[in-house]
């Protein structure tokens, strides 16, 4: 290995090197949530996890498609080329933009970022709160009501260190078509950080992701990346079938999701091609956000500002002070609600004891909900979102 970017640190500036050195060395025998760890500088990212949710929809039209199927199973099928559009903005966008991967901004409980995408496909709108901060979830819900399409879900992450990063990631996402009454479960891929020890992180996602519809169809994606000895970066496989028939293969995927993928009818070695989707033919819409002056205390850039600017200017001592201060407001604020006995009111979600929708179609893959990581089961409340308006404070 020649480059300097393949010798170990290369990546990292010069002046960083100890503090990284520090940081992997602590990595490597750190036994709690990962999360917690403060990252050198130079690795701190400029968007907060409650921004994530946005990656689902940044392709509109991709997003409402399926709607307009009228047959199940290619309806099923859309719903596939959607998710495997998104892959690439979820997990692969930062480090491309940036040049690695950075760890991202810790939201604080009730963080808020809501925005909407105005393109052909109509208004597409994105509400995305975190709705639990130990343990730390983000919930969301985007909607376009022309098409009559929404999309549900909550996660968190649970990190852990063996040779490298390990995250498994803890919730679903419900894909909702008003038009047939179909829903769609959607599993999230585990990850893992590559490069670490160069200083230039990259995500590749790992072992097996599903999505099971209420018209019976069950779609498989196999993550498998980049091997030791073969293999190429970002690479998959997926098989969609009727469930109970798994053998019996009516549309497959191959390829890699940060760039090109074909899709089959019949299976990878004998099917016919039905479409090649490269995702540098699809440029992403921009989110549309409010003025920052216009924004709300609680939602992310505004609420992050002074952090993000000590960040973009390599000032770490302002960065540090700054993100210091919203830490002890947070911290303060549990405290109070602890002594009065009450707990922090949700904007737009709420707890509740139990998802049908999940129990129904998770029993073909045996997933479980695992309330207690997330904080609870979280759905989005309607009557709730009638009456929350700007601004979006921390008096309660």
């Amino acid at each position: 290995m020649s480059s300097s970017k393949q010798e170990e640190g290369g990546a990292v500036p010069p002046a960083a090197k100890g503090s990284w050195t520090s940081f992997i060395k602590s990595i490597a025998s750190f036994n709690g949530d990962l999360s917690s760890l403060t990252a050198p500088p130079f690795i701190l990212g400029v968007i907060s996890l409650t921004e994530f949710s946005s990656y689902w929809a940044e392709h509109p039209s991709i997003f409402v498609a399926p709607a307009a199927e009228k047959d199940p199973a290619k309806r099923a099928l859309l719903v596939l080329k959607w998710f495997l559009s998104t892959l690439k903005q979820q997990y692969c966008s930062r480090s491309d933009a940036l040049g690695s991967e950075k760890k991202p901004l810790n939201p604080f409980l009730g963080e808020l970022f809501l925005g909407k995408w105005e393109d052909e496909a109509g208004t597409t709108e994105l509400i995305s709160e975190q709705v639990s901060h130990h343990p730390p979830a983000t919930a969301y819900s985007i909607q376009n009501d022309k098409h009559g399409v929404r999309l549900q879900g909550y996660n968190a992450q649970k990190a852990s260190f063996s040779r490298t990063i390990h995250v498994r990631q803890i919730g679903h996402a419900v894909y909702h078509i008003d038009a047939y009454n179909e829903d769609y479960l959607i599993s999230l891929p585990s990850l893992h950080i590559e490069s670490l020890i160069y200083g230039s992180p990259f995500v590749e996602l790992n072992k097996t992701t599903t999505i099971v519809s209420s018209s019976g169809y069950i779609s498989k994606i196999d993550y498998s990346g980049k091997g030791w000895m073969s293999g190429k970066k970002n690479s998959f496989s997926a098989v969609l079938y009727k469930e109970g028939h798994e053998k019996d293969v009516l549309y497959s995927v191959d390829g890699q999701w940060n760039d090109t993928f074909t899709i089959k009818q019949g299976t990878s070695k004998h099917g016919s091609v039905i479409e090649t989707y490269r995702n540098s033919d699809h440029p992403t819409t921009k989110l549309i956000l409010p003025p920052l002056e216009e924004q709300s205390p609680r939602e992310s850039k505004k609420a992050w500002k002074t952090v993000i600017d000590g960040i973009l200017k390599g000032d770490m001592d302002t960065t540090g002070f700054e993100k210091s201060k919203i830490e002890v407001q947070q911290r303060e604020m549990r405290k109070k609600e602890q002594a009065e006995g009450r707990e922090w009111q949700r904007t737009f979600f709420s707890r509740v004891p139990s998802h049908p929708i999940f129990e129904q179609l998770s029993r073909s893959t045996g997933e479980k909900l695992e309330a207690d990581k997330t904080g609870g089961i979280w759905r989005f409340d309607e009557e709730k979102a009638k009456t929350a308006k700007r601004p979006f404070t921390f008096d309660q």
